[in-house]
């Protein structure tokens, strides 16, 4: 007998030593940061974590996040995913399995996204990406969201209004083929543009692979292919060398870009040879109003810079999952409900009203939504021009 109750004894104090860490643990809501900190594109992975850290603050000032009338600690967990998709999985993963988040933020670039998408599905985990575009990020992956819009959407958007706009025939197209987002939206571009115009009318369809530096062939073939404009979806780190260099071989046509422009470094390192020129994006920070105003001020205030639509498409993001897991009423403390809880909240989602617009989204995880027309002004601003909608 004396056995049994030392034995319970033992036992109660195991408790006692233990169940608060396993109650801590349970009452943490835990979010993943999926982001480039390092790599090619670490201004994009900065903006992430800024506009997370300030999300963050918000929840902090208001005691949590309240669920069904209780109020959880959040903490973000945050991982370099150094712009290579071998390390956006493998932070996905150590996320998942050992920290034991609730959801997962990012990755942006596609390039990482779809892989990282994958495992995230895998480990029925929602995820949501707020940058990536390509199709396969979502394809097929119920587990996984995004937070803007498709390429399928965007290159149409590009080819109507560069022919409404300047009412061109003959386009040329230069992107990096080793990379999923450029070499997507590049053909979804040819695509769209050779359905308004006819085969043949994109009349130089150039390529490199990434770290490329020297661009001097394929824009030689372009400036002689007769094209009136160039259409080059990179990123900003690429974005300044291939129009100054384009500029250096005589070209004085206008260059056309994507939403991969939207970083607040493009215009930092191209300077004046990119003002005058458009690109389709997300949000423009220039002119903004109501909530989205108030994002940028308090971010530029913060962090000394405008922020860039992936910065703002991470605000919306975060958004997004903090409603769904509000709308799940309740937190079990069984991830596997939880998790599942979150993922089906998301895809009813309606009406969103997020600071780069109003969505709603589609059981494949992809939201309805506008995009904008930005043109980078004489002072490098990037001004709202035009918006089209779906």
């Amino acid at each position: 007998m004396r056995k049994l109750w030392l034995f319970i004894g033992l036992f109660l104090v195991t408790i006692l030593v233990f169940a608060p860490n396993a109650w801590s643990k349970s009452n943490t809501i835990k979010i993943g940061i999926n982001a480039p900190l390092t790599g090619d594109i670490p201004k994009v992975g900065e903006g992430s974590k800024f506009a997370a850290q300030m999300w963050l603050e918000d929840l902090n000032a208001a005691g949590g996040l309240e669920v069904g009338g209780k109020k959880y600690p959040v903490e973000l967990v945050i991982e370099d995913n150094e712009s290579k998709a071998e390390s956006a999985v493998k932070a996905n993963t150590k996320m998942i399995t050992e920290d034991e988040v609730l959801v997962i933020v990012g990755p942006q670039a596609s390039a990482q996204a779809v892989p990282a998408g994958e495992v995230a599905n895998s480990w029925q985990t929602p995820m949501i990406s707020p940058w990536s575009t390509n199709p396969s990020t979502t394809a097929d992956r119920p587990y996984v969201f995004r937070g803007c819009f498709l390429d399928p959407f965007q290159g149409p958007v590009l080819a109507n209004f560069i022919t409404e706009e300047f009412g061109f025939k003959k386009a040329a197209v230069l992107y990096d083929v080793a990379s999923d987002y450029p070499k997507g939206l590049a053909e979804y571009f040819r695509k769209a543009w050779e359905k308004l115009h006819g085969p043949g009318s994109v009349v130089a369809f150039e390529s490199f692979t990434t770290k490329d530096p020297d661009f001097s062939s394929q824009l030689t073939k372009i400036i002689q292919s007769g094209a009136q404009f160039l259409f080059t979806p990179q990123y900003y780190n690429e974005v300044a060398l291939i129009v100054q260099q384009a500029h250096e071989l005589g070209w004085n046509k206008p260059i056309v870009g994507s939403d991969s422009w939207g970083s607040a470094e493009t215009v930092k390192l191209c300077g004046k040879d990119c003002y005058g020129l458009f690109f389709s994006s997300h949000y423009a920070a220039a002119g903004a109003k109501g909530a989205t105003k108030a994002f940028i001020e308090r971010y530029q205030k913060k962090y000394g810079y405008v922020p860039d639509d992936v910065a703002a498409l991470t605000w919306d993001s975060l958004g997004i999952m903090q409603e769904a897991i509000r709308s799940c009423g309740k937190i079990t403390g069984n991830l596997e409900k939880d998790r599942k809880c979150v993922r089906d909240a998301v895809a009813r989602i309606k009406e969103f009203k997020g600071i780069t617009g109003n969505m709603t989204f589609t059981e494949e995880g992809d939201p309805v939504k506008c995009a904008v027309i930005v043109r980078i002004s004489d002072t490098g601003a990037f001004e709202f021009y035009k918006s089209v909608c779906p």
